[in-house]
């Protein structure tokens, strides 16, 4: 009779096996082991490290067709391939070992790896490396770290940081001017908070970055005063690996080289694209964590927010390119659940919109895989009635990109700020208008007389319907009334010649009618020092200019109310660099000068401009046929197609860019990038002038793009425009887009090599000093003819 077999023999005769069993012990650190079981073959010379990757990517691939993939490279998403690559190479870890070295051996190193756990050992020698390490390892060996006493964390402060730097770069960013802030910044607790947060693998985006580090920034370096009236709201996180989990389940990879098709093409099959991400079904173990945050929330109002891993960078802003909604959160179980998944849906489909795709295109990030994280935050705000929203919220600059008066310092910042939801602070919509405060003279208004002030005031209140579960736009008297709680902080009484400081709003009657004047709040020194240090504090540290999304609550309180601001959004302000020097020259002929604008003026110098594409104010303010102003638009957009090759300006009425046909022309930077220069004019209506660009989405895009934005306020002294020169030009409109000939009567081209016998161009200095900028034709010889024959019509 055999004896019988001893578990001992069994495993000598399987010691490949035999290693995976025994690491399977060691569910968190086995990463960690075989880490050091490949660096003690690789330093005894069993194994090459260089052809032991080859043999694991080699072994990866015959995986691969053994499961049915046999075009590999195109048939399996890049997370799939990595976690195969990682599986492959643990057997292939745990196979050399085996063959070469005994168990003794590996009895040491998890032995070693077991003595560097946290708690085993106070030394401040870090024994393990964080790169490979297990991020739990990380979380607690940071927190020892961190525990230390002051006088001890000098000696450990570097293994801190590369610490930090692997979590940061784990989970939060890769970007390098943003890690060299964050390190210095965010704590191990801060990053444990994302990390619990978190739902699905993958970094958080840029936008839930900028949130979280402006907050924490606020909290180290913020003056400790205003510190606890500082806050973020109640966050959660998409992980950017789950809109790559999405697309393999729904099959939308398909859709992955939209980006390289046309832009006409991109356009004409995006509704069929989102289409196809509408009708598409998450992972359960992510519909789970969903639910686990709706359960969490309550029926608190929820904004799904667009979070991608290029957003709010250094340089690259993505500035209103991908889609954020509101989800009011009050119905059924079964209906919230259904409404935040459709937004998530909805912000994942507007990765592949027209915009974002020509806006990667613009700064070389076409081939880059963007991958789309989502923030998820409660809505910041208390109910009023039946509806719910923040008492006020806005945006705000470190650096003031629209000063009215010579007084106003850059510096000190500007607020674009409003009653209610911040979508009226960059949704502009006609006859509504947030309250612009310069905040070295926040007194200080565009406006002078009560008529104009009640005229430039803000109409419209965005909020959450908390009885039909919408997001609704209400009048604002329909939400300002004499009970309304803050009232006496944000609006006057209209009396008609004058507005009146509401001071008792017991003895207010029921026929009194109020304007938002927010004038009480620029008067408070309380509110003006906040909003001050907030982006002085934020752009020290950044060290460049910012700016912020935030939303605002009052507490009355003696003498002065407290504000408690909430920070949802921070990034770095694009601006243009400006360093070239420039001279205005004093002796361009009258004849010769095209325009000359005064204040606000960016620097630069822009030569051999062909064509100038001109939509009259005058005429454009007539048009009473709103789908005419619509379809201006897309002649420029044409336009700019056509001229690709050429160099080109625009001039037109008012505010480009506004979804608003009064306030200007509607379009998208996808439909004027090509242009050298904006000019936005500003003409005399009904005794004011319309608002121009700055400070929105749109005019970010602009400075990004290096489109010079030049403001011509012809109501000002000192602006001035040739009519004369630009309407008795021949129009080449029908040359260049015969198809839009039927709209010469609104949209002008003029060829300004044309217009002069010497086959001049344009010229345009622009002087930030002195605040002026000069337009003039400059003669000199240029090639029509090879510069005619490029130009393609429709």
């Amino acid at each position: 009779m055999n004896p019988p077999i001893r578990p001992q023999s069994l495993r000598s005769v399987t010691p490949t096996i035999d290693i995976y069993i025994r690491l399977a012990q060691y569910p968190i650190l086995a990463d960690s082991i075989r880490y050091q079981m490949r660096q003690e073959l690789f330093r005894r010379g069993i194994v090459d490290p260089d052809n032991f990757e080859r043999e694991v990517k080699e072994k990866a691939i015959e995986s691969q067709q053994r499961e049915g993939l046999y075009d590999p490279f195109n048939h399996e998403h890049s997370n799939v391939w990595q976690k195969r690559l990682d599986r492959t190479r643990n057997f292939q870890t745990d196979a050399a070992f085996a063959s070469n070295l005994s168990p003794s051996i590996l009895d040491r190193i998890i032995e070693q790896v077991l003595q560097s756990q946290p708690g085993a050992s106070a030394n401040s020698e870090l024994t393990f490396n964080p790169e490979v390490a297990p991020w739990e390892l990380l979380f607690r060996q940071g927190e020892i770290y961190e525990a230390l006493p002051l006088s001890e964390q000098e000696s450990v402060k570097h293994h801190l940081e590369g610490i930090k730097i692997v979590l940061i770069k784990g989970m939060i960013s890769d970007q390098l001017q943003y890690i060299g802030v964050a390190k210095q910044i965010f704590s191990i607790a801060d990053l444990r908070f994302i990390y619990r947060h978190r739902i699905g693998g993958g970094k958080i985006g840029g936008k839930a970055a900028g949130m979280l580090l402006a907050w924490r920034i606020m909290m180290e370096k913020g003056e400790p005063a205003l510190r606890e009236n500082i806050k973020i709201p109640p966050s959660y996180f998409i992980g950017s690996e789950v809109i790559y989990d999405f697309r393999l389940k729904n099959n939308l990879d398909r859709f992955m080289n939209q980006k390289y098709l046309p832009l006409e093409e991109i356009r004409k099959q995006h509704p069929l694209v989102e289409a196809a991400h509408m009708a598409g079904d998450f992972p359960d173990k992510i519909v789970k964590r969903l639910q686990e945050v709706l359960d969490e929330v309550g029926n608190s109002p929820l904004i799904v927010r667009s979070s991608s891993l290029l957003e709010d960078n250094f340089g690259t802003s993505f500035a209103g390119k991908y889609d954020s909604f509101f989800c009011p959160n009050q119905g059924t179980v079964e209906e919230n659940l259904q409404d935040l998944m459709d937004a998530i849906r909805k912000v994942y489909a507007s990765t592949l919109n027209p915009n974002a795709i020509l806006y990667r295109q613009q700064n070389g990030l076409i081939d880059y895989d963007e991958r789309m994280a989502i923030l998820l935050q409660r809505l910041d705000g208390k109910a009023y009635g039946r509806y719910y929203m923040p008492t006020l919220a806005g945006v705000g600059f470190s650096q003031n990109p629209f000063r009215w008066h010579k007084k106003i310092r850059r510096e000190d910042g500007f607020l674009r700020l409003v009653v209610g939801m911040g979508t009226r602070a960059v949704d502009r919509v006609a006859n509504d208008y947030p309250r612009m405060i310069a905040l070295s003279h926040p007194q200080l208004r565009p406006e002078t007389t009560a008529a104009d002030k009640r005229k430039y005031s803000q109409w419209l209140i965005d909020a959450i319907d908390m009885k039909t579960n919408q997001f609704v736009t209400l009048q604002m008297d329909e939400m300002i009334q004499a009970d309304f709680p803050e009232l006496r902080f944000v609006a006057e009484l209209d009396k008609g010649d004058y507005l009146q400081q509401v001071l008792a709003p017991g003895l207010l009657d029921d026929e009194d009618e109020f304007i938002l004047s927010l004038d009480f709040l620029t008067k408070d020194k309380g509110f003006v020092h906040l909003m001050r240090s907030v982006l002085a504090t934020l752009e020290a540290v950044y060290e460049t200019a910012v700016d912020i999304e935030y939303t605002l609550s009052i507490t009355p309180s003696y003498p002065q109310p407290t504000y408690h601001l909430s920070l949802v959004q921070c990034r770095p302000l694009s601006q243009r660099i400006e360093h070239e020097e420039v001279t205005i020259p004093k002796d361009i002929p009258q004849s010769d000068i095209v325009f000359r604008a005064k204040d606000l003026i960016p620097n630069g110098n822009i030569s051999d401009v062909r064509y100038l594409i001109m939509i009259d104010p005058n005429i454009y303010r007539t048009i009473p046929n709103l789908t005419i102003k619509q379809e201006l638009g897309r002649v420029v957009s044409r336009l700019n197609s056509v001229l690709k090759e050429e160099k080109f300006i625009l001039m037109g009425p008012g505010r480009w860019g506004s979804n608003n046909l009064d306030l200007g022309v509607k379009v998208s930077y996808a439909d004027i990038y090509n242009t050298q220069a904006l000019v936005e004019i500003g003409i005399e209506h009904d005794g004011s002038a319309p608002e121009l660009s700055y400070g929105t989405h749109f005019f970010q895009d602009l400075v990004e793009a290096n489109i010079h934005s030049i403001p011509l306020h012809l109501t000002q002294e000192d602006n001035w425009l040739n009519w004369e020169l630009i309407k008795n030009a021949p129009n080449a409109l029908s040359q260049l887009s015969p198809a839009d000939s039927v709209h010469e009567a609104y949209v002008q081209v003029v060829d300004l090599t044309a217009v002069s016998s010497s086959n001049s161009r344009l010229t345009i200095l622009m002087d930030s000093k002195s605040e002026e900028a000069l337009a003039f034709l400059k003669a000199g010889e240029w090639q029509n003819d090879e510069n005619n024959a490029s130009i393609s019509t429709f």
